[in-house]
């Protein structure tokens, strides 16, 4: 049997900290006070807080063992598809963490903050270029965020123009959160079916695009992993109706460098900065998502944006057409500066190949597993790729036991059971970071899991087997969780 990175190990058991404090212990000594003691009534202080007693050594290996319950991208590789949790080079953390940009304050005056300001007026431009469009804003916080700030565009311009559109065109290959973007800026979600070959037919826009719909939102490369072949077409077609294309860039590892999406028709997307430029992907935060538009939609940008004067840099508010302000600052400013580090170290050629390894990697994969998995669609894949179980029914076997299986092995699962659009959607994105001799374990890995669903498929069925945690009965946890511990 093939060993993965996970076929054995050691798992740690770790009290809560209450539970392994003793009374007396500590870890820390306070400097000596050298101010007057002071008393504070009962009615100012309260009851005292109830701190664990403990040692150094009993905080650093309850830290330690914690932190070995997890698996990140520095312990292995993440196959997660539409996520790009991909590796992040570490010198662009410690460009984030340059004593003079982490320590900056938000509300210093321009004339004090040059530095920081010329960094974010130069990534606007960067951004710009790679994506091809003419203008950017780094204010909103994150992907859905930016997807929001992209839908209060479209809502701004057509008022502008006077005119009272209520619907967004959404194919069911688009991100998840596009309905619920477009829904929240007072559009109606019209969901459009994908075509058997998994990408949009422009027959398809042609009969839902009216003038009472505002737009359509595209993901390109769509959520199976393919491209959008009939882009210049489709966004014809809403454009001789006077309507807007909206550009969900979520999967812009796949396309930098390689594609001009203002070319392809696209007048406003979104970028995420913390999926495809360096930020660590997961656990909820933080992340970026900058907006790009065409030279027509700029006056309806969110502000401020920083902008290049004659006596230096500076934010510019006053733009009576804005969206306005959609976040305080400019947040997680940090996850900038790993953009901006990462671009300049990059340069054009290198992001550009980042691209090709992205696509050449999920194309390895594909091909690797498509005789023992069900190939979704025959057609070539850009950064991720998409399987089924359909040859697994037989043994009674499911996507969710070969990716609990997996676990075993010591690989985090892939994406299961999404796209929907797939019955028991398997999706694998090894992103241009994993090396071949890495994607050949993971391969060999996992068609070992699926010769154990042939030879022993209740072996699945009871995975995951090592782990700290058991198998979860799901649909309960799901109505009933558990949220003490």
């Amino acid at each position: 049997m093939i060993q993965g990175p996970g076929a054995s190990g050691l798992i740690l058991e770790e009290p809560l900290l209450w539970e392994k404090g003793k009374e007396g212990r500590n870890g820390f000594s306070l400097p000596e006070l050298d101010v007057p003691e002071c008393e504070l009534s009962q009615d100012l202080a309260g009851e005292a807080p109830d701190f664990p007693d403990l040692s150094e050594i009993d905080v650093v290996r309850h830290y330690t063992r914690l932190s070995q319950w997890n698996y990140g991208i520095d312990t292995g590789m993440y196959p997660l598809g539409s996520c790009t949790m991909k590796y992040n080079p570490k010198i662009n953390e410690k460009m984030a963490a340059t004593p003079g940009i982490a320590t900056a304050h938000p509300m210093l005056e321009d004339a004090l903050s040059q530095g920081t300001l010329e960094l974010m007026h130069e990534l606007q431009g960067f951004l710009a270029a790679i994506t091809g469009m003419d203008a950017v804003s780094l204010q909103p916080a994150a992907g859905a965020q930016g997807e929001m700030c992209g839908m209060l565009i479209f809502a701004a311009y057509f008022r502008h123009k006077g005119e009272k559109r209520t619907k967004i065109l959404i194919p069911d290959t688009a991100h998840g959160t596009n309905p619920a973007s477009a829904a929240l800026c007072g559009f109606k979600p019209v969901a459009l079916k994908s075509g058997p070959d998994g990408t949009l037919d422009a027959a398809t826009v042609a009969e839902k695009m009216d003038k009472e719909t505002a737009g359509i939102m595209l993901t390109n490369p769509n959520t199976l992993g393919l491209f959008e072949e009939s882009i210049r077409e489709i966004t014809g077609i809403v454009h001789a109706k006077g309507g807007l294309v909206y550009g969900d860039g979520a999967n812009m590892n796949a396309a930098m460098g390689i594609v001009d999406f203002k070319a392809c028709g696209i007048d406003v997307m979104h970028l995420n900065l913390h999926k495809t430029f360096s930020t660590p992907h997961g656990g909820g935060g933080p992340g970026a998502g900058p907006v790009c538009v065409v030279k027509k939609l700029e006056p309806f940008l969110p502000v401020p944006r920083a902008v290049k004067k004659a006596d230096g840099y500076g934010l510019e508010y006053d733009c009576p057409e804005s969206i306005g302000k959609v976040h305080a600052f400019f947040g997680n400013f940090s996850v900038l500066v790993r953009a901006y580090s990462y671009i300049l170290s990059m340069g054009p050629e290198h992001l550009k190949k980042a691209s090709h390894l992205a696509v050449l990697n999920a194309m390895y994969v594909r091909e690797s597993l498509r005789h023992v998995l069900t190939l979704a669609y025959e057609k070539p894949c850009m950064h991720e790729c998409v399987f089924s179980d359909k040859k697994q029914h037989k043994y009674k076997v499911t996507t969710l036991d070969m990716a609990k299986r997996l676990i075993d092995h010591g690989y985090h699962p892939p994406t299961i059971y999404f796209p929907l659009v797939v019955a028991g959607a398997i999706m694998i994105e090894p992103t241009e970071t994993e090396n071949k001799e890495d994607l050949d374990q993971f391969i060999a890995v996992f068609k070992t899991v699926i010769k154990e669903a042939e030879e022993d498929p209740e072996r699945l069925r009871s995975a995951p087997t090592k782990t700290k945690v058991r198998r979860l009965d799901e649909t309960r946890a799901a109505r009933k969780p558990c949220l003490t511990g």
